[in-house]
């Protein structure tokens, strides 16, 4: 009997430092920090020459596909509010959870080491435009060079090398950058702009262009006085280059695309629009951005004719639009759009506008009309007559109408009409200024909480 309980407490030993090994090397595991690895290449990359190119021009494109592009609005929706509810569960065991009631940076900004934890930002991500995990999940490419010289062979580290290979990359900076890009910046798919920790401005050029690619997360960026360029060739992979005609100026583009997150930037004053998503474009979060010193600002929806984009689903939230601001914040057409807990101070004509029956669902939003009496009301129907609009599905749920302002809804109250627009929940709009505070990019710093 002796024997029988030596053996037990024996087992009972190995059983207890088994158990204490286990949690050792798990704790182990999830401290030990990503390493920064520049994307190095063993000499000069001669890139493969190619006359014909991955992009096409804007009349040969309205009747294509594009295979990233969702299907069944209603299934995203669904999957998006169990991913929401999933995380957000989560995000109630306090993990770096900083209690600003902003979601995104309540996930990762209150981490000191947020620099070695960089990729966690892509788990943080909120609404349509959630499931863009850019270059998690490959390695990292630090930017050195801030130069453009030959946007067909680009030299190893500069921007325009990183977003063009083909492989997933999270892309950072060595240190404070101006970039003036000569040509549009192709983007590849699977690619993070991390400009965190460092002070990053793409001005005074071309700015980015996210065509007939897939996850991409544009993050901690400086981008404005955007210029029209093109009738160029440019590279868009390191196997092709192609013709491009003249572009708008916008400082991003969003063109027949899909799973795109842009966050934390801060844009201004660039020739047509501040983020433009067209042709068939879905699946977008637009978040934590400061908008200023701009006409048209965001446009969602290529022409009242091209009915691809009925499709699109777009999430804006926690923006800060700012001053000197007029018009199209957004500006929708078809599509399903949540604007939730932004902070619109300053518009000149209109604050969201749309026409071509979109679905717009307003929550919790804080609105403060220009001092034109003129210019109160928040909505617009752009060339529409009211026979038409009416039946348009537009709602203001839970927002702050401040100075005079005014929402006009249209179409049906119920919240079963807005499923397919509804992509997050909104907080009170009381709390709308605490959560945009830190709109724009940041100014991380390196060992502190950013």
């Amino acid at each position: 009997m002796a024997v029988s309980r030596r053996w037990v407490g024996l087992c009972s030993m190995v059983l207890v430092m088994m158990l204490c090994v286990g949690t050792i090397a798990k704790v182990l595991e999830e401290q030990i920090p990503e390493t920064d690895l520049s994307y190095r290449n063993g000499g000069t990359e001669k890139l493969q020459s190619s006359s014909k190119s991955s992009m096409v021009a804007g009349s040969e494109v309205a009747e294509g596909s594009n295979e990233h592009a969702v299907d069944n609005p209603e299934e995203v929706a669904s999957m998006v509010e169990m991913s929401i509810r999933n995380s957000t569960e989560r995000r109630k065991l306090g993990y770096f959870s900083c209690g600003t009631g902003n979601p995104i940076d309540d996930c990762w900004r209150c981490d000191p080491n947020w620099q070695t934890n960089r990729k966690r930002l892509a788990d943080c991500g909120i609404g349509f435009g959630r499931n863009a995990v850019g270059g998690r999940d490959g390695r990292f490419y630090v930017v050195t060079d801030a130069g453009d010289d030959d946007p067909v062979n680009p030299r190893p580290g500069t921007l325009r090398h990183a977003v063009i290979q083909e492989e997933p990359l999270w892309i950072v900076f060595k240190r404070d950058m101006v970039i003036q890009l000569k040509q549009e910046l192709l983007m590849n798919s699977f690619k993070t702009i991390d400009g965190r920790g460092t002070n990053v401005h793409i001005a005074n050029g071309a700015c980015i262009t996210i065509q007939f690619v897939t996850n991409v997360i544009i993050h901690g960026l400086h981008i404005h006085d955007c210029k029209p360029t093109g009738n160029a060739m440019v590279r868009s992979s390191p196997s092709h280059f192609g013709w491009r005609t003249m572009a708008d100026g916008d400082a991003i583009s969003i063109f027949g695309s899909s799973h795109v997150w842009v966050d934390h930037n801060s844009l201004s004053n660039c020739a047509d629009g501040l983020v433009d998503a067209v042709m068939g474009s879905t699946a977008i979060t637009i978040s934590n951005n400061h908008f200023t010193h701009h006409n048209e600002v965001i446009l969602l929806g290529h022409s009242d004719s091209y009915t691809r984009d009925k499709q699109m689903q777009v999430t804006i939230a926690y923006n800060h639009f700012g001053e000197g601001l007029i018009q199209r914040m957004p500006r929708c057409r078809h599509g399903y759009f949540h604007v939730v807990n932004n902070d619109y101070t300053h518009w000149e004509m209109y604050a969201i506008g749309g026409s071509a029956d979109p679905t717009i669902n307003s929550q919790g939003n804080r609105y403060a009309a220009p001092t034109n009496p003129f210019a109160k009301e928040v909505t617009k129907r752009v060339e529409t007559s009211q026979s038409e609009w009416k039946g348009w599905n537009w709602r203001s749920e839970g927002d702050l109408l401040l100075n005079g302002a005014y929402f006009t809804p249209s179409g049906a109250g119920a919240s079963a009409s807005y499923a397919r627009a509804s992509s997050l929940g909104a907080k009170s709009s009381s709390m709308v200024g605490s959560i945009t505070s830190g709109a724009g990019a940041l100014g991380c710093r390196r060992g502190r909480q950013c």
